[in-house]
């Protein structure tokens, strides 16, 4: 069975969650306010219970005469009835157990009618309560002497009054109507913070859709307060940025192929057409032309096959101990030959212990780098071949005197087919793509190489090896 998932926009799902989340507090506020505001007024009105209690039994004691031995039946009377109309029923009796005064037998009907809607309504209010009437008897005392005994008979644990109830309801309304303000004030201000935050992340969708339909100019320029949102479309503008800069280097690429190609192959094709059909005769200076021509093709195709291999994925170095000094200087003989001709001064200092590197790559390494500064340094000219050591890395640098690169030109030298040299020299000028396999080796290595140079003052190119 097919099931597709539903999907919402950015600004929807924020929306949504904001509203959940504050549906949610304030449903639990709501709850817990309200489980504590009963309690709290539970407590308080058993506490009233229990005053308007003492206060009836003060009232009652007031009405004894002590000369007279008598007890004023009107104020009995309506202290009785009073406190009937609050939930009270009271009876007096005197000493002699005689009655003084009795709300049942006053008006049994009113009595009766009192605690029934008592009764009534605290049993719809709480359901599940098991309050009662309660008759408890207290002794009236004066002088230290008993007076009368008083029965009182009230709704126990406590009971609420119709002020009590209209309170309550009150209460409610208060906090619903608190709760639902609340929420809607939420869900306001979440979709307002939900649209201010899709936003920018919107638009940044939009500017990735216009990049991978190939647009890398596109620039997001907008700010926001949130660092996240500021960090994403810094990325997406520094990704563009790199993608313009690699779709620039892709089209150079591909000139500099055809280039590199076009020069020998138009060159071999001319000279055989031409000893073919006559015009040239088939001399040993001709053929020697074409032939460095095609040495010149197949040097450039392997340069890609090396260069192929050291960015492969799946690289292997057969990595073994190495004296880094003598390994230098059995790649420095190799270009005596050109040192002599241009009469340049090589300086070795420095030393290090053996290294675990694969041998053979970094002698191409060093090759490569030997093999720029001998090409660009002029005649007379300086080479210094640096050794050292740095927090467990083994540094060598390559440095010379020689015509430098720019400085606009240095974030790209790295780069396949790349050349600072634009007017692509064949004297001086390869493939371009040497300083791109030093690169791969030494990454390949866990290292890292660097470059530093001033236009006619010369290079340094620095291989760091942990």
């Amino acid at each position: 069975m097919n099931c597709s998932l539903k999907k919402h926009s950015l600004k929807t799902r924020l929306s949504l969650n904001i509203a959940f989340v504050a549906l949610l507090t304030v449903a639990l506020i709501s709850v817990v306010s309200n489980v504590f505001i009963n309690r709290q007024f539970e407590a308080y009105v058993e506490k009233r219970q229990r005053q308007r209690i003492e206060s009836i039994l003060s009232d009652l004691n007031q009405q004894y005469n002590s000369a007279t031995k008598t007890w004023s039946a009107e104020f009995l009377h309506a202290i009785g009835m009073h406190a009937l109309y609050d939930g009270y029923v009271v009876k007096v009796y005197g000493l002699r157990q005689e009655m003084l005064w009795d709300a049942e037998f006053h008006d049994m009907s009113a009595c009766a009618q009192v605690m029934e809607d008592i009764s009534q309504k605290m049993r719809e209010r709480f359901p599940g309560s098991t309050g009662k009437f309660t008759v408890k008897n207290y002794n009236l005392k004066r002088n230290g002497q008993i007076t009368a005994v008083v029965s009182i008979s009230y709704f126990s644990p406590y009971f609420y009054s119709d002020d009590d109830f209209r309170f309550l309801d009150s209460l409610n309304i208060i906090l619903a109507g608190s709760g639902v303000f609340s929420l809607l004030l939420a869900v306001i201000a979440g979709w307002l913070l939900a649209m201010r935050m899709s936003n920018p992340i919107r638009k940044t969708a939009e500017f990735a859709k216009q990049m991978s339909r190939g647009d890398y100019l596109v620039r997001i320029e907008e700010k926001t307060s949130v660092i996240e949102l500021d960090e994403l479309m810094r990325s997406v503008n520094q990704l563009a940025h790199s993608l313009s800069e690699q779709e620039s280097l892709r089209k150079r690429l591909t000139a500099d192929v055809a280039h590199e190609l076009r020069t020998p192959l138009t060159n071999v094709a001319t000279h055989i057409e031409a000893m073919i059909e006559g015009v040239w005769e088939a001399t040993h200076e001709r053929l020697s032309s074409c032939y460095e021509e095609i040495g010149r093709i197949s040097k450039l195709v392997s340069d890609l096959e090396n260069l192929a291999s050291v960015e492969s994925d799946n690289l292997k170095l057969d990595k073994t101990q190495v004296n880094l000094l003598e390994l230098i200087e059995k790649t420095l003989r190799s270009f005596e030959a050109d040192i002599t001709i241009k009469n340049l001064t090589v300086l070795l200092d420095g030393s290090c212990p053996s290294v675990l590197i694969d041998r053979d790559r970094i002698q191409q390494v060093l090759n490569n780098l030997l093999s720029n500064a001998v090409k660009y340094t002029q005649q007379n000219g300086t080479i210094r071949i640096t050794l050292s050591e740095a927090d467990d890395a083994v540094l060598f640098a390559v440095e010379d005197n020689g015509v430098g690169i720019p400085h606009d030109e240095l974030p790209f030298i790295f780069e396949r087919f790349y050349r600072a040299d634009k007017s692509r020299n064949r004297l001086t000028g390869g493939s371009g793509i040497g300083l791109a396999i030093v690169k791969s080796i030494v990454t390949a290595h866990g290292g890292k190489v660097e470059v530093k140079s001033r236009l006619n003052e010369g290079s340094r190119f620095q291989v760091t090896l942990s």
